[in-house]
């Protein structure tokens, strides 16, 4: 298998080998409506992925490097925990490479997730949404004990934030090279995109200020508990052991409704449609820019991560509201 090259800048090619040769090298996008006065926003759009989210990345890394170093066999089963975006990413790779599938999720997630799953070929492990993260990650274990599966282990394989280093991190110096850039905001999920962009990033432009960005109910890294909320996706019940808390040099926590609203700003304002998560990451973004202290002619520059698409969450608060009848018109 040959290895895969780190971001160059070159253009892409259209026509690929496989589908997994489309992960990566996303588009980043200017707001040209929502930024307020003194700051201009970028967003880097992750929903390019061939799953549609950021974590087709993830995915990619740990199928890749457990075949080449011979810990995972051909046609063995791979298994993990997920709360939908790595389990979808997941399904996706193994149909690729020709591994079957087992996702074990809390039945609290989004049923579209467990129907993207299925579609992909994989099986789905439901566990008591009381349970948490914690329970998801201890019922994968089980399974892949018992079965003798390979456990993907996305919280603690250090196969994740590598795959940020050697791409999401050098695709934004790259294309903000010889440009201003002040902040990178980011939510930190699994730790894979904070640890590892967040790190290259800071490398090489060490003026750059990074942003953790997690849910106000669940603010773990602000040193709160958890308790439940609705940006999906966002924080398990505990702190991933690839996440190193010292790149992060400020924390914002965002609440439900805030996520939510900026999710749909982002839709009704600039045609960027996307999920909860990126919207509360957009959010977070937004409340740096009005504390950054830009001005016309010398703006703050923000880049914030947008993690994936709106279309797998039609069953959750983000659509609630949303007439699916006939919208009237006058004549």
């Amino acid at each position: 298998m040959a290895a895969r090259p780190e971001y160059d800048g070159a253009a892409r090619p259209m026509i690929y080998q496989s589908i997994l040769d489309t992960i990566g090298r996303t588009p980043i996008v200017r707001i040209r409506h929502l930024a307020p006065p003194g700051a201009h926003l970028y967003v880097k759009c992750e929903f390019f992925n061939p799953a549609a989210s950021v974590k087709d990345r993830l995915a990619l890394a740990i199928i890749d490097d457990a075949e080449r170093r011979g810990l995972l066999r051909p046609g063995q089963t791979v298994v993990e925990a997920t709360s939908g975006n790595t389990g979808i990413a997941l399904a996706m790779v193994c149909a690729a490479r020709e591994h079957p599938f087992v996702a074990v999720m809390a039945e609290s997630f989004s049923i579209e997730r467990r129907r993207i799953m299925r579609l992909f070929g994989a099986r789905v492990v439901l566990t008591p949404s009381s349970e948490r993260g914690t329970g998801m990650v201890r019922r994968a274990e089980q399974l892949a004990r018992e079965n003798g599966w390979f456990l993907a282990r996305q919280f603690e394989n250090e196969a994740n934030p590598a795959f940020h280093r050697s791409t999401t991190g050098p695709e934004i110096l790259m294309d903000f090279a010889a440009r201003r850039l002040d902040y990178f905001v980011t939510g930190w999920g699994t730790g894979g995109t904070l640890t590892g962009a967040g790190e290259i990033i800071k490398h090489a432009r060490p003026e750059v200020r990074i942003v953790a960005a997690e849910p106000e109910a669940a603010a773990l890294l602000s040193g709160h508990p958890f308790s439940s909320h609705k940006i999906q996706g966002w924080t398990p019940d505990f702190i991933p052991a690839v996440l190193r808390r010292e790149v992060a040099d400020r924390i914002v926590t965002v609440g439900d409704d805030e996520a939510i609203a900026a999710a749909r700003q982002l839709a009704a304002r600039e045609g960027i449609f996307c999920g909860i998560s990126s919207g509360a990451t957009f959010a977070a973004a937004l409340r740096v820019a009005q504390d950054s202290g830009g001005s016309p002619g010398n703006e703050t520059v923000i880049l914030a991560m947008l993690p994936d698409t709106g279309e797998r969450y039609l069953s959750t608060a983000l659509f609630e509201g949303i007439s699916d009848g006939s919208d009237a018109t006058q004549t």
